[in-house]
């Protein structure tokens, strides 16, 4: 059985991403803040829950090692969990960045022993266009107009440590990705995005790659992104 630990996963991307999967016969843990809600997004799905901060590193450890004494080893990580801060001053940028780029730093070492149990583990990491330098400096992109400097650099930073894990762990495929707009609690404030099952397929599909898929890139549904 292909075991997933998907962070965030209580709503949004993340919960459509496990349905998708549960439905490809993985076993997956739903890693979420709050239990309350996360053990009833399992409940929901069928899934397995571990509660997981990832601006706790006690938390994130003890997530791993729950994992780790009920399967012995971990398939595919899929860094979710994520904020949208729209103020711009120091505590917002701390909050934005321990989230979007030292989450993902957090969970993936705490991570890396599991993974390297897995004959073909991989790491998929939600990303945006919105750090991208290419979208966001062409008028004809709708990343151009988009007043998120925050929540932008901690995404071009969440990409950038998908690039150096890709070189530093060659056994491990590691992937960042562009879900598309979904309408979630994060673009709630905008009115904006399709269905989170629509973005949640980009997201499954460089989760069940393969052992010759790709590893080191940015990609949406159409293919890589320039960045």
């Amino acid at each position: 059985m292909t075991v997933t630990l998907i962070t965030g996963a209580n709503k949004g991307i993340g919960f459509e991403t496990a349905k998708q999967l549960l439905d490809l016969g993985h076993v997956v843990y739903i890693g979420a803040r709050d239990a309350s809600r996360g053990e009833k997004a399992a409940e929901i799905l069928g899934a397995r829950f571990v509660q997981l901060d990832v601006t706790d590193d006690t938390s994130v450890r003890d997530a791993l090692v729950v994992i780790d004494e009920a399967e012995g080893h971990l398939d595919v990580l899929v860094n979710n969990a994520g904020i949208l801060v729209t103020e711009l001053d120091g505590p917002a940028a701390l909050r934005a960045f321990d989230t979007n780029a030292a989450g993902v730093v957090r969970v993936i070492e705490t991570a890396l022993p599991l993974l390297r149990k897995s004959a073909d583990p991989a790491v998929v990491t939600v990303s945006s266009s919105a750090g991208s330098f290419w979208a966001v400096n062409n008028p004809e992109r709708p990343e151009f107009n988009l007043p998120l400097a925050l929540y932008s650099a901690s995404k071009t930073a969440a990409t950038m440590l998908t690039v150096q894990y890709a070189k530093s762990q060659p056994g491990i495929k590691f992937n960042a990705v562009e879900p598309g707009t979904a309408a979630t609690d994060l673009t709630a404030a905008f009115g904006v995005g399709r269905p989170p099952e629509d973005s949640a397929r980009v997201v499954v599909r460089m989760a069940t790659l393969g052992p010759d898929g790709p590893t080191g890139t940015f990609q949406d549904e159409t293919g890589v992104v320039p960045w």
